[in-house]
């Protein structure tokens, strides 16, 4: 393996004279900056064909972007293509350079994960942490994910509490209604508890066989002890089983391990997404993102490095799109790990069309990428179109939410170049209707309300105010606008029948055509402005109807009730905790925190029922 020799770029004018003197070895590149530090590495079967290609044609933004930044060129020469693979994986490791991936987790969908924990918890979540817990999933569709958990809890019962356990002298409501084994309290010693866990283990991983026939037997033995309502329990929880394992959405009969993977990259991103199919049957959809700089060869070699790192984890056949120029991998694999692998284009049709649904997925995790952070030209074409002064990169959207008079609320949420700034949302009650039902006043008040603040305080204002509905909004909105000298705020109104637009003004709504970028930010905002408004009026009308149950309990009045909530925050949370916990933090006698939690479980089994 050769020295480490290096090009300096700021010598000379033409970079291209300077990337002539590299030689034609197979060898990584290691780009730095004006300090040194370095910026990429990459590998190369011919170095001075690949650093050359840097500096020849039209650069795309991803390239562009990296070579302002690139002073120098270090490089190494290898006897081989492997070599120089091994070399590049060993300094990736070392050096972590900004622009080669790092193996981000998309997190776009939840997972189910099982702690490491000496009384193991099983929960939903979006979090990957590298701390001996493990991890089934993702699940695109929300419906598994829940009949899953729902099975989880029926079957196995395990602790909600978070944290280390706590040892209680009596367990929460969670345990009398079976759904906690309660290892709190002793009623279930940990071997017990871990086989449990295995239990979940087993049909997290469609491991379902067993369960099923054990279900089945409990069933029969049930219906002939005359158990009837029992063995129709069994029967529901069979069922259930079975519709979870219909849910798998792609299922073939070649029960061989085989990963199938695609790389998809614009300006500077890129997504790397990978379907794991084991026993005939998807078992997981892993979605990753990163910088990206380079080819999309390179980012999947550098991929199957950070990737593949333990020997359970590599199948015999992985699929990409372009799998010519990673024919080295193969042999890295079975030399590190004792694999043989075939990194192949896909011929059957199977793998072709699952390819395919790979490469769909990735295409759709990418434009939600792009979406999330930003589209420029989108308020490009909607500063255009509305006539602004200058491109609307902040747009804050109001919304009014009442149910026949009760509980006027309004929100106000915030775009910052197309995307959410949940910072900024703010919600109001509405304090002027006194009980009237009158739109029109009560986005006179909000709107009073947010920019006399903002006035006072000297904070920034937004480029554009939306507001969800016409003409009568609009000029509501407007009216106080001007009161409060802000005359050059632009004001828009999005109404939902036809998606019109209501400028202050205009005799005409302006139509934009069905899918335009400019009409998608808007919806974007006043949908989520909806939604937010909503959601208040739904908490302060759950709140109220929380209050009205804690007050139906003998004992319990309302400010009692309101400092219960206020300690608890959710009758969910009240029914969570223990017994000793109601009477010390909700200030309330024993016999009155008994009654409450017998009401909760009543309450439990009729919303079950």
């Amino acid at each position: 393996m050769g020295k480490e020799k290096s090009l300096n770029l700021s010598q000379e004018p033409d970079a291209g004279s300077q990337t002539d003197r590299l030689p034609s070895n197979p060898g990584v590149y290691l780009m730095k900056d004006g300090k040194g530090t370095i910026l990429y590495i990459g590998k190369a079967k011919n170095l001075k064909k690949r650093v050359c290609s840097y500096f020849i044609g039209g650069k795309d933004i991803k390239t562009a972007t990296l070579l302002r930044k690139v002073r120098t060129i270090d490089y190494i020469i290898t006897e081989t293509e492997y070599e120089a693979l091994l070399l590049e994986n060993n300094l990736i490791k070392q050096h972590e350079p900004k622009y080669n991936i790092n193996l981000k987790d998309g997190k776009t969908y939840p997972v189910i994960r099982i702690t490491a924990e000496e009384f193991p918890r099983v929960y939903r979540t979006r979090r990957i942490l590298r701390d001996g817990s493990e991890y089934f999933g993702p699940y695109p569709d929300v419906k598994a994910l829940d009949l899953y958990l729902e099975l989880i809890e029926r079957l196995y019962p395990l602790r909600k509490c978070r944290g280390a356990l706590k040892r209680r002298e009596s367990p929460c409501l969670y345990y009398h209604i079976g759904r906690c084994s309660a290892p709190c309290a002793g009623k279930i010693s940990r071997e017990e508890y871990l086989n449990h866990v295995e239990g979940v283990r087993k049909l997290l991983a469609g491991e379902t066989a067993s369960l099923l026939s054990d279900l089945e037997q409990k069933m029969r033995q049930a219906a002939r002890g005359m158990r009837f309502e029992e063995a129709a329990q069994y029967r529901d929880l069979i069922r259930s089983v079975q519709e979870m394992e219909t849910i798998q959405r792609v299922v073939d009969f070649d029960e061989e391990a085989r990963d199938y993977i695609h790389c998809v990259g614009q300006d500077r991103r890129c997504i790397i997404l990978l379907f794991r199919m084991r026993g005939g049957k998807l078992q997981g959809r892993e979605v990753y993102r990163g910088p990206f700089t380079g080819t999309t060869t390179e980012v999947l070699e550098q991929f199957f490095l950070l990737y593949y790192t333990d020997a359970s984890k590599i199948p015999g056949r992985i699929f990409l799109k372009e799998a010519s120029e990673v024919s080295s991998l193969e042999e890295y694999l079975r030399r590190t790990f004792g694999r043989e692998v075939q990194i192949r284009l896909p011929e059957l049709k199977r793998d072709v069309a699952i390819l395919n649904l790979v490469k769909e997925n990735a295409e759709h995790e990418l434009r939600k990428v792009v979406a999330a952070e930003g589209d420029i030209s989108a308020l490009e074409d909607l500063r255009r179109i509305l006539k602004l002064e200058k491109v609307p990169l902040r747009i804050e959207g109001f919304d009014v939410s009442q149910l026949q008079g009760t509980y006027p609320v309004a929100s106000l949420v915030s775009f910052h170049k197309g995307v959410p700034d949940k910072q900024e949302y703010r919600r109001f009650h509405v304090k002027t209707l006194e009980g009237a039902i009158d739109d029109y006043e009560a986005m006179r008040e909000v709107v009073a309300r947010r920019y006399t603040r903002r006035l006072n305080e000297g904070k920034e204002l937004p480029d554009l105010i939306l507001v969800d509905g016409g003409k009568g909004q609009v000029q509501a909105a407007r009216s106080i606008l001007d009161a409060l000298g802000l005359k050059t705020v632009p004001l828009v109104g999005l109404a939902k029948r036809q998606e019109e637009l209501y400028i202050p003004g205009s005799p005409e709504p302006i139509i934009l055509p069905k899918g335009s970028p400019a009409l998608r930010i808007l919806q974007a905002v006043r949908d989520e402005a909806h939604r937010f408004a909503t959601q208040f009026n739904l908490h302060l009308r759950q709140k109220q109807v929380d209050l009205s149950f804690l007050t139906s309990i003998p004992g319990i009045g309302e400010n009692r009730a309101r400092r219960i909530l206020q300690q608890f925050g959710s009758l969910k949370a009240i029914a969570e905790a223990p017994l000793e916990d109601i009477v010390r933090r909700g200030k309330v006698p024993l016999d009155t925190a008994s009654q409450l939690v017998e009401a909760l479980k009543n309450r439990i089994r009729n919303v079950e029922g």
